[in-house]
């Protein structure tokens, strides 16, 4: 399958699966914090001429029916109803039913970077969920790395990062990674790394091998990459690690328990050499 085809098909099936989104990104943002140019619905039960649409204005406030100019930001949307609640029944209700949702959230906008066709801001209607943001970003572009973080900041000023597979989320269509996202996230869609290894003895193709980051980066993948083993090769591999400290480790392998799955696949690393010895018989 060649590249362009392959980037074409990851594109229709994320297209298919936005339309046919789970209601799983459906909860209300019960956190957020209203802010300036953001849209707010409002709605009074007991009197429908109260029921409007407005942008918060510059200064945090939105004008509305009978009560004018209240200010909004800073709270939730909860609280801002709480407070209409009370200002309209201090002068109109006995009692007031008062629902505000955030229609669009534009004082603190979705950050897309990285590998995708329109990185930027991103702000938006409702509430979305990872797919939808991606696509509003334009989608995937060139050599992504195949993965995807989402950073959100928390109320206490930490952030939490969650990092979710590509292949995953586009060619499994798994619902449990297409979380929802949240007005002020970073998405970062890194572009593909390339890592090095180097094989000394009985492969193929001896010296070194290049792997990408989107690509599973493992014994079995490096392997294929360098011809595959001779005929002569122990089962036993090798692969030398130079640590951060400096000293080398070494990590053993049997090549045959992990072809047949019985084994663990070993990661590499950049600049990791694997020996495969010569078999005595």
């Amino acid at each position: 399958m060649s590249r362009l085809w392959r980037w074409s098909l990851l594109g229709i099936v994320l297209s298919l699966a936005v339309a046919a989104m789970p209601a799983a990104g459906q909860e209300v943002v019960s956190g957020y914090r209203i802010g300036p140019k953001d849209v707010l619905a409002v709605k009074v039960l007991e009197a429908s001429e109260l029921d409007v649409v407005r942008r918060v204005s510059d200064d945090g406030t939105i004008d509305l029916p009978r009560v004018g100019a209240v200010s909004a930001a800073g709270l939730t949307a909860r609280e801002f109803a709480a407070r209409l609640r009370a200002l309209l029944e201090e002068k109109y209700f006995q009692q007031a039913t008062v629902e505000v949702e955030v229609r669009e959230f534009r004082s603190r906008p979705i950050v897309v970077i990285g590998a995708v066709r329109n990185p930027g801001n991103l702000a938006f209607s409702g509430r979305w969920t990872l797919l939808e943001a991606l696509t509003a970003a334009g989608g995937l572009a060139g050599e992504h790395g195949g993965v995807v973080h989402v950073v959100r900041r928390a109320e206490n000023g930490l952030s939490d990062q969650v990092t979710i597979r590509v292949d995953e989320l586009l060619v499994k269509a798994d619902p449990k990674v297409n979380i929802p996202i949240f007005a002020g996230d970073l998405i970062n869609v890194p572009a593909a790394a390339s890592l090095t290894v180097y094989f000394l003895g009985e492969v193929a193709t001896k010296g070194a091998v290049s792997l990408r980051s989107v690509d599973r980066a493992s014994l079995l993948v490096a392997v294929a990459r360098a011809g595959g083993l001779t005929d002569r090769a122990a089962s036993e591999i090798l692969i030398k690690r130079k640590e951060p400290d400096g000293r080398t480790s070494e990590i053993r392998a049997n090549f045959k328990r992990v072809l047949a799955g019985r084994d663990p696949d070993p990661e590499l690393q950049d600049g990791d050499v694997i020996v495969v010895k010569e078999a005595f018989f």
